[in-house]
Parts: C-alpha cells; structure tokens; sequence
C-alpha cells in the first residue's frame, strides 16, 4: 500500500525505476519494485552497480534531492560513482561537498535531468503504463522494461537523422 501524498488514500502500487543517459534521452536501465520509502534510492544503487560491473570508468548520476541522503552519496561513491544529486539545505546541511558541486559537469547533469522526466512521460501518455492492467511484481517489470525499449526504438530514428547532418559536414571537409 502507498501514498501519494498526506490525506490521500492508500493504494496497491508499484514504482517504475529507469536509469537514463543524459546525452540523448535513452533509458539505460530500468526495473520495476513495490512502493516504500526507500525503493527509489534502493533500486538506483542497484541499477548503478549493474553499470558498474564491468567498468573500472568512474560515471556520474544525476538525481534530485530525494537522493541526498548520507548513505546513498556514500554507497555511490563506493560504487565509483559520482552523485551530481540536487542539494537538499532545507533546515539541514547537505551530503555533497565542493568535491562534487565545484565541477561543471555537476552543473550539466543538473540541467539535463528532465530528461528522464520526458521518458516517463511518453510511458504514462503513449505508451501503456498510465494505468497498468497487471497485477504482480513480475508481470509489471516485464511490461515496464518491455515499454522502456519501444521507447528508445522510437527515439533511435530521430537521433539517427540528427546524428547524419554532422557526419555530413565531416566528411565533406
């Protein structure tokens, strides 16, 4: 059961969780968990370990500032990942200090995170997650992780042809 907000009722619910890269919108990662407190910060440091795996490449993730919490920027960080996360000051100090804020790159993935704002849209308008006729963690994730392809094969098209005009000038110079 899970609230969206105080004085509203409690309902069965899952959290759709995507992973997405901040160049071209694409969704890298996605999953699918039951409602808690604690299910979003929880399913990105396990999408980010996936990631992480196999790289010895430090990445950056962006996250807003439900994600400056001491134990997701230190578990992050251990994960050799570097939490441009939005600063949470209010009535308290935040988790990121100027070893993180002071580049320019923080600044850009902050500016890029209505990116994953724009795939969640097209899942809940176009494709078929506004209201999901499912029922079950397993069948939800696949129908999530299948919704969250269709939406990068739709995107390809467009960052295919934006790619060509570039790849002209290249070759002609």
């Amino acid at each position: 059961m899970y609230k969206k907000s105080y004085g509203k009722e409690s309902k069965l619910s899952y959290l759709g969780h995507a992973l997405v890269e901040n160049r071209n919108g694409l969704i890298a990662a996605a999953m699918v968990t039951t409602a808690d407190g604690y299910a979003e910060r929880d399913a990105a440091l396990l999408m980010l370990h996936e990631r992480q795996k196999d790289r010895s490449r430090r990445i950056t993730v962006g996250a807003d500032k439900a994600y400056d919490t001491k134990d997701f920027v230190r578990t992050a960080r251990e994960l050799n990942v570097t939490p441009h996360v939005t600063k949470n000051e209010k009535g308290r100090r935040s988790n990121l200090d100027r070893r993180t804020t002071r580049h320019a790159g923080y600044a850009i993935s902050l500016s890029r995170r209505w990116l994953v704002e724009k795939g969640f849209g097209w899942l809940k308008q176009t494709g078929p997650l506004r209201q999901v006729k499912l029922r079950g963690l397993e069948k939800v994730d696949w129908l999530f992780v299948f919704s969250c392809a269709a939406h990068n094969l739709l995107r390809l098209p467009r960052l295919i042809a934006q790619s060509q005009p570039a790849r002209l000038k290249e070759q002609c110079a």
